[in-house]
């Protein structure tokens, strides 16, 4: 299995209530999942393939819950990548190069049977994990924002984290509400529904400790 590593602040949408059940192994709250994802590495490898700098995105969906299988995924890799970086990027997401269950890559690959040719794109993305706040956008294709929960009496901010002893994507996250709209091959549109902004921090061994 080749060396890497991804580590860096990740923005997370889902279809879901807020907390999403399948963090609790639950069913998802619409009966089905549907998600957009998207990361940007702060530091990262594939082999000797630099990966610094670098943005991925994804745009999932599965018509009933993950483990029950059928999904299609639409990949979206940074368009500054050079051909070598793009095919690392395109590896590590397909879960090819990680051990069985022990990244979110090869988990939820393992579900989808369609994958859509990937695009290749400007990525724009700012996160901060802490306070739950972040955004990402693909002109044309996904535009996802996450801000914090917010008290339906007060509109203050309620700011929830999940802490996880066994994970295959993070152990600590911050919990928001999010609204994301799609273009393409997948059709995604919500608002006032599950987010979550963590530091990804993974080797195909599974999360680095």
């Amino acid at each position: 299995m080749i060396d890497w590593l991804i580590r860096g602040p990740e923005i997370a949408t889902c279809n879901c209530a807020y907390g999403c059940p399948c963090q609790f192994n639950a069913l998802p709250t619409q009966g089905n999942c549907k998600a957009s994802v998207a990361m940007r590495i702060d530091k990262g490898h594939f082999g000797e393939v630099k990966l610094d700098g670098l943005h991925w995105a994804g745009i999932f969906a599965w018509p009933g819950p993950i483990h029950e299988g059928h999904g299609e995924a639409q990949p979206i890799i940074d368009q500054r990548a050079s051909p070598e970086q793009r095919n690392a990027l395109l590896t590590i997401m397909s879960g090819q190069e990680s051990m069985p269950g022990a990244t979110y890559f090869q988990v939820f690959s393992s579900m989808i049977e369609k994958f859509h040719e990937p695009l290749f794109k400007p990525i724009t993305f700012t996160a901060d994990v802490e306070n739950a706040t972040g955004h990402f956008k693909v002109d044309g294709v996904v535009d996802s924002k996450a801000e914090p929960i917010r008290n339906p009496v007060t509109g203050e901010p309620h700011h929830a984290k999940l802490s996880l002893r066994k994970g295959f994507e993070f152990l600590a996250a911050e919990f928001g509400s999010s609204t994301t709209k799609t273009q393409g091959k997948i059709a995604l549109d919500w608002s006032g529904r599950h987010a979550h902004l963590t530091m990804i921090n993974i080797t195909g061994q599974g999360i680095v400790h």
